[in-house]
């Protein structure tokens, strides 16, 4: 489990096709973590771009991953690219403080980034999510991940969500790299999930 509070930039080393037979794995991807590797161990899990990922391997401050089919087709995975800079979370300690919401690591779906518009002090961005479904369970002033960072939703109008960064988001996450056309991977509030689910019998 996950807050959504991002810790770091990391740079993704190299990603590729597992070509070996009987393979468990559709992708093998290995990341450059530098100080965030303190403390892991293979089989810990953690939140890359709001993908919950399980390490395979630790050499040289870098961390292995095999990724599945499903989580390729699910989220952006599959247009990451050597040498792009990935948002890393290590998982909750128990007696860590809650500072975003509570992030499964899930990732629902997608968005596709249609404007950023950037003010004197807050920078607005509009996302349109890609699958329809996941619209009932996204409201103004809830939480959202998007690519693993909590972020409160500003206005939800047809298919398209916007929300307001702070400079020091822009600075810390890859929500300050981004360009309109990316695609960002998209985590629904957990409580949300279920109302619509169990109440609104929408899911």
């Amino acid at each position: 489990m996950f807050t959504g509070i991002v810790e770091g930039l990391a740079r993704v080393r190299s990603i590729s096709k597992i070509k070996a037979k009987n393979k468990a794995a559709d992708t093998k991807m290995s990341i450059y973590l530098g100080r965030l590797q303190k403390g892991l161990k293979i089989g810990d899990s953690i939140s890359v771009n709001g993908a919950c990922l399980t390490i395979t391997k630790l050499h040289k401050g870098c961390a292995d991953f095999e990724i599945v089919d499903e989580t390729m087709k699910r989220t952006s995975m599959c247009s990451l690219k050597t040498g792009e800079k990935v948002n890393i979370e290590r998982s909750l300690r128990l007696n860590g403080r809650l500072e975003g919401h509570i992030v499964l690591g899930h990732v629902d779906g997608t968005g596709v980034i249609q404007s950023i518009i950037t003010f004197q002090t807050e920078t607005r961005l509009s996302i349109t999510v890609q699958d329809r479904k996941l619209l009932c369970a996204i409201v103004p002033k809830g939480s959202l991940a998007i690519d693993g960072i909590s972020l409160t939703v500003v206005d939800v109008k047809g298919d398209t969500i916007s929300v307001v960064l702070i400079p020091h988001t822009l600075a810390i996450t890859n929500l300050g790299l981004k360009s309109k056309g990316d695609r960002v991977n998209l985590e629904i509030d957990v409580i949300g999930r279920y109302v619509v689910k169990n109440i609104l019998k929408k899911w």
